[in-house]
């Protein structure tokens, strides 16, 4: 979720680092580092990353595993070699690790080294069937990788990571996937469209300025999955989109709270004129919240990109 201050009035209070704009006004809120010597405060918050773990297991698209589970293990008869891509709390290697089969081994990719050990420690030990899962960290630029620091990749996977991501970052991420003919499972990148119900009128003002404070500063946002699949594409991968909506009800309140907060928030900062408005709003999806009668659906769409075999089409 974006980030930055002038939504502070609306949302602040109470949200997490991650969920809205809590950070300095103009802030990007990518998984790059500065270097090891120039620490930054983290950008995503390990609560939040806990609060939407079980949504995003829930939402991420099993339709699309079945060509990887179908693919031959690792590279010269080692381990799956899976690339990790701001890995936050390692969520999308708890989720996949145990779905697919075959001895693997991780690594994880992060800016943050906090989440990194926590990652690290947290990850799975076994594969769907039985076999040893292991994991080692880097902490760097992802949004630089080349195909060198891929060699050997067996998959390449990253969730929530293509809309904070420019075009130029979306296709040396493309290149690197390409150069080193691995696939990738690219998954929640946000669609740019939610549903509330009840409705309200503000719903699609509220929506089109949060998509707008997205796209700042370069970003991709909604447009992300756009363009990945044609960068992909260009680069001769066969590409399957799929949809990944969280849908969140009195289950998920917790969630529903800050999510609401950074939403609002990000609204409000990119259009301040909102601000009266969307206090009153964000008080009354609040209220509703509290009392088990709010449902959202906020919708993403999970990507995986297949490399061409070698002497034969797509």
């Amino acid at each position: 979720m974006p980030g930055g201050g002038a939504g502070r009035g609306v949302a602040a209070a109470g949200v997490v680092a991650g969920a809205g704009p809590v950070g300095r006004s103009g802030d990007r809120e990518t998984v790059r580092s500065r270097g090891v010597g120039g620490e930054e405060p983290p950008r995503y918050a390990r609560e939040w990353l806990r609060l939407r773990e079980d949504a995003d297991a829930a939402a991420r698209a099993r339709e699309l595993l079945g060509p990887l589970r179908s693919r031959p293990a690792g590279r010269s008869g080692g381990p799956l070699l899976v690339h990790d891509l701001g890995c936050g709390t390692g969520s999308m290697g708890r989720w996949l690790a145990p779905r697919l089969p075959g001895a693997q081994h991780w690594i994880l990719h992060d800016r943050d080294p906090g989440l990194l050990r926590f990652a690290a420690l947290a990850a799975p030990r076994a594969a769907a069937d039985g076999s040893p899962v292991t994991v080692e960290t880097r902490r760097g630029d992802v949004a630089r990788l080349t195909p060198e620091a891929l060699a050997g990749a067996s998959l390449v996977t990253a969730s929530a990571l293509l809309d904070v991501l420019t075009r130029a970052e979306v296709e040396t991420l493309a290149d690197a996937c390409a150069g080193a003919d691995c696939p990738a499972l690219l998954t929640l990148s946000v669609a740019g469209r939610v549903e509330l119900t009840p409705a309200d009128p503000l719903d699609t003002l509220i929506t089109e300025a949060f998509n707008a404070h997205q796209r700042r500063a370069g970003m991709l946002g909604p447009d992300a999955i756009t363009v990945a699949r044609e960068a992909f594409a260009e680069r001769g991968a066969t590409v399957r989109p799929h949809p990944s909506p969280w849908r969140l009800g009195p289950e998920e309140a917790a969630l529903t709270e800050q999510w609401l907060r950074g939403w609002v928030g990000a609204a409000v900062e990119q259009r301040p004129e909102l601000r009266d408005r969307a206090e009153r709003y964000l008080t009354a999806r609040l209220a509703a919240c509290a009392a088990g009668t709010l449902r959202v659906t906020v919708h993403h769409t999970d990507l995986l990109a297949l490399p061409r075999p070698t002497g034969g089409p797509a």
